[in-house]
């Protein structure tokens, strides 16, 4: 039975994709005819995921209450006078931590059959079946307490759809998750309970008489139900799909945080929620394929320039600020305060893919691998137990893996996504079979409804060296085509927004049963011929490391460069580094030695290069030290403990930012009444240029509120102070942090006692601006910063000064 369920929904998609009119006219090859070899670099991330994350996730569903939600909600339906307090608790999209984990371990039971795991994951689909409501509704923040539902959620069903309430968003995950359960395990249980709750969606919402005519506020629905719709058949699905697009910018809610400022065939930036954003664009690639709307395409080719011309992090990623997770202006792209989320860069991969699949060239799979290598995997430890939910560009140490977060968005969706990564190594159209990215692996492909077997063996991102084997075929006839990646190319990414400065020109050499072969030089080795088992394909790329620099209009990367190998983006972390990596100048002309190195367990090969160090002495005179600069992968770093990280250094005197010489505060040891992050930020002698720079670290209480707080000095010898500075860090209006709404500086008599300073001039505060106050001069050995938070706000900030 279940090999016939799975047939279906295998004989369902490839009629619908493959009518060039209304679907992809390029297959995928699914991820479950692509077996990656163990013990390589892709087969440790499958394994860790496996065995690490996808655990781990489960068991973050446990111990934060998101199954409880279901069981609450299961008791009221039950028994109505039973309620639970769901207003100002948690997240109302909770639900979908289950949902996405689930599409992971689905992901997984296909790949590593496991009756233990499959029998977990049916214990937690029932759960989730006790919520529904009769009518198929299924969102546990309003069903534990009609009355009272959670306050992002609205009074009724559907009415805080554009804003908060995320029940489209839910359903999105929830059909993403049971479809792929059902491929898996041939059962229906969980794929009947989304298409209720679809069906719930279709009849409520739309924009008929009756209906609430609204579009999400958060999108994936989108894509989900065209998913519904392969896996169904049902054509109200798409419809609905095609409705949800159709009507943004044109309901309640128009802005462009969530890309309802216009119409979607209006667009033509990348703006607002970067997640939101490409989880939209990919529905947009989704939809259009199935109904040959080609205002969609023409809509997304726009968005898509911008992005790579534009808006595009060297590491793959999207989102430059964290105010609203979201695109910048064009050009923005910020490192220390580069948002770069976890989620934007799944989305990011999302988007190429279906771009390739529409137009069959190569770049948007140049875009794929870069993000892939670097932007995306970075948002996951080596071990699969650490996440970072920003992937920024450069640190001070404020940034850390968590195990988890409240807002777990990127956890579980790294869960879904890495157990997919085989379905995007191969595509066919007609004859022509696509090999986009280099993975050891083994693969059964349909090519003319005939089998072929490919094996591919690869050191790949550590060398160049590929070797592709026909281990069976009945296709006679087809042309391989093997993706020549843009970092061979000369292209950095796809427009003029990076570019190779060091004057190389990479090669690569093809060889057909040891035969060299010279094909056109184009964006594929196409190897045209009619193939045999035992045929053999070996490939070699050149791969050095090369020297980037960005377009000058990217502001934070004037008179700097970064550094790459293969897809690899490369940069300097402090473990490998004894000196201050941000005060360090790359040669003019830089020569490059290759190391190894293990980091978390895993081999890694370095970078080394002759670099100086600037520095200020005691008496504030520059001086330049020799040193060894080692750089790793940007993926691997933050593995060895927090602290300073840079992709971008400086090759330019204008950029270089020599080490400031020591001050009381630097040499002060910091405490603090409560746990607050990148503490050392206070005293790292940096400050904002204006009250809007992210580009240096800062601290905060958030999300403490209306709460007296402080930090400390304690100085390495008495010392006589009398001017205090502090820059306030506030990130309205999105943010929950703001000016304090008082502080006064005390000090530390010799009996160990605190007291206020005297003849304090002011405590002004004004945001990420020096903010001074002057004193009578004490002798003490230690002082204290005394913060009164807002009533409804946190407080924070960058730096503290003393004199």
């Amino acid at each position: 039975m279940k090999r016939f369920l799975f047939s279906l929904v295998t004989l369902n998609l490839s009629l619908l994709t493959g009518m060039a009119q209304t679907g992809y006219p390029i297959t995928p090859v699914p991820f479950t005819s692509v077996k990656v070899t163990p013990g390589t670099f892709w087969g440790q991330r499958l394994e860790a995921s496996r065995n690490t994350t996808i655990p781990l996730a489960f068991s973050k569903c446990e111990s934060e209450g998101r199954y409880k939600n279901f069981e609450n909600a299961a008791a009221h339906l039950k028994d109505p006078s039973k309620t639970f307090k769901v207003n100002g608790v948690g997240y109302s999209f909770d639900d979908t931590d289950p949902y996405k984990t689930l599409e992971g371990a689905a992901y997984i039971l296909q790949t590593y059959p496991d009756k233990k795991l499959e029998a977990y994951c049916d214990s937690v689909i029932d759960i989730i079946a006790t919520a529904q409501e009769p009518d198929g509704y299924l969102y546990t923040a309003r069903t534990q307490n009609p009355a009272d539902p959670h306050h992002w959620a609205g009074d009724r069903r559907w009415v805080k759809e554009e804003d908060l309430s995320h029940e489209l968003y839910n359903l999105g995950h929830m059909i993403e998750g049971a479809v792929a359960y059902w491929q898996a395990t041939g059962k229906r249980k969980f794929l009947d309970i989304a298409c209720r709750y679809a069906d719930v969606a279709c009849k409520e919402v739309g924009p008929n008489p009756g209906q609430m005519c609204v579009v999400p506020g958060h999108q994936i629905a989108e894509m989900a139900m065209a998913r519904l719709y392969l896996a169904t058949g049902q054509q109200r699905y798409l419809d609905f799909a095609k409705f949800l697009l159709d009507y943004r910018g044109k309901t309640t809610i128009k802005t462009e945080y969530s890309q309802s400022h216009l119409p979607v065939i209006r667009q033509n930036e990348a703006v607002g929620h970067a997640v939101r954003a490409a989880y939209m664009y990919a529905g947009m690639a989704d939809v259009a394929a199935l109904t040959g709307d080609k205002g969609y395409i023409d809509a997304i080719d726009r968005i898509w320039d911008n992005i790579v011309s534009k808006k595009l992090y060297i590491t793959g990623g999207i989102g430059a600020t964290s105010n609203g997770e979201a695109f910048g202006k064009n050009y923005e792209l910020p490192n220390m305060s580069a948002y770069c989320e976890t989620c934007a860069a799944i989305g990011n991969v999302y988007v190429n893919y279906r771009l390739f699949l529409l137009h069959g060239d190569s770049k948007y799979y140049d875009v794929l691998e870069r993000t892939l290598y670097n932007g995306l995997i970075s948002g996951v430890s080596l071990q699969g137990d650490g996440f970072f939910y920003p992937n920024p560009l450069e640190s001070m140490g404020q940034h850390q893996r968590q195990a988890w977060f409240g807002c777990a968005c990127c956890p579980s969706n790294i869960c879904r996504f890495i157990p997919s990564l085989p379905g995007y190594v191969y595509a066919v159209k007609d004859k022509d079979v696509y090999v986009n990215l280099f993975l050891s692996n083994k693969s059964e492909l349909s090519v003319g409804k005939k089998k072929v077997t490919l094996s591919q063996q690869t050191n790949y991102p550590w060398d160049g060296d590929i070797t592709i084997h026909v281990d069976k075929t009945n296709a006679g006839q087809f042309a391989m085509k093997i993706r020549i990646p843009g970092w061979l190319k000369g292209k950095v990414v796809p427009s003029d927004l990076y570019t190779y400065t060091d004057g190389k020109r990479l090669g690569y050499t093809v060889s057909v049963n040891g035969k060299a072969y010279y094909p056109e030089n184009r964006d594929y080795i196409t190897i045209d011929r009619k193939w045999k088992k035992g045929d053999k394909v070996q490939i070699h790329f050149d791969m050095e490391p090369r020297i980037v620099r960005a377009n000058n209009k990217v502001e934070a990367d004037r008179g700097m460069v970064a550094i790459e190998r293969g897809p690899l983006v490369y940069c300097a972390e402090h473990p490998d580094n004894q000196f201050d990596i941000f005060s360090a100048l790359i040669n003019q002309e830089p020569q490059f030695q290759l190391g190894k190195a293990e980091i978390a367990g895993t081999p890694v090969v370095t970078l080394t290069t002759d670099a100086q160090t600037l520095d200020f002495n005691k008496q504030g005179k520059l001086t330049t030290k020799d040193q060894k600069l080692t750089l790793i992968p940007y993926y691997a770093w933050c593995h060895r403990g927090s602290g300073k990280m840079r992709v971008w250094l400086p090759q330019d005197l204008k950029a270089t930012t020599p080490a400031q010489p020591a001050t009381l505060a630097s040499e002060s040891k910091v405490t603090t009444g409560s746990r607050v992050p990148a503490l050392s930020s206070i005293n790292d002698r940096l400050v904002p240029r204006d009250e809007n720079d992210r580009s240096v670290p800062y601290t905060h209480w958030w999300p403490k509120k209306a709460s007296t707080e402080w930090l400390a000095y304690e100085f390495p010898s008495a010392a006589t102070v009398q001017s205090c500075t502090v820059y306030w860090f506030d990130d309205a209006p999105w943010g929950g942090c703001r000016v304090p709404k008082s502080w006064r500086i005390l000090y530390q008599d010799e009996q160990g006692q605190w007291k206020p300073v005297e003849g304090a001039d002011g405590y002004p505060t004004a945001r990420g601006t020096a903010c001074t106050v002057n004193f009578n001069p004490v002798k003490t050995k230690s002082l204290r910063l005394e913060v009164t938070q807002p009533d409804d706000f946190s407080s924070g900030l960058f730096e503290w000064i003393v004199k």
